[in-house]
């Protein structure tokens, strides 16, 4: 049975769904992932861009929010808020599949960067980046022996 992540930020416009969408990458064999958002947005257009360069194409991908989630009874083994710890703390608490794990990633906001439109792609790649090699770093750790 694959293990159940969901990735939580406040918009699931950008954070979440570059962690959902690594570790569909690097590890759907083992892992079944979602990502959700506290208040649902549209998906940053800087994301899609630089994810594309990827190889990932989210073009249209819809948000989620985490409370229907929540509502509907999903269950998870891990849950990874990738948002300030104070938006965090407003997520709700989701009944595990066994232990749970909550994880808290933070990782800055890419609707907050500023400069020309060059400068902003190069300032999520650089958030991007980081949450991908975190994605490695988990998908390493809880790799099969």
């Amino acid at each position: 049975m694959k293990e159940k992540v969901l990735f939580i930020c406040v918009h699931n416009s950008a954070r979440s769904q570059m962690a959902e969408e690594y570790l569909r990458k690097f590890a759907s064999d083992r892992f079944e992932v979602e990502s959700a958002g506290l208040e649902p947005g549209t998906i940053n257009p800087l994301v899609v861009e630089v994810l594309k360069e990827e190889g990932i194409d989210i073009t249209g991908k819809k948000t989620n929010s985490v409370f229907e989630f929540y509502k509907e009874g999903r269950r998870y083994h891990f849950v990874i808020t990738v948002c300030s710890k104070e938006a965090s703390e407003r997520c709700p608490v989701f009944p595990g599949i066994g232990p749970i794990q909550r994880l808290h990633w933070p990782f800055d906001d890419p609707s907050r960067v500023t400069g020309t439109h060059e400068e902003k792609l190069s300032k999520v790649r650089a958030i991007r980046d980081q949450i991908k090699d975190k994605i490695l770093g988990f998908v390493q750790e809880h790799s099969e022996d």
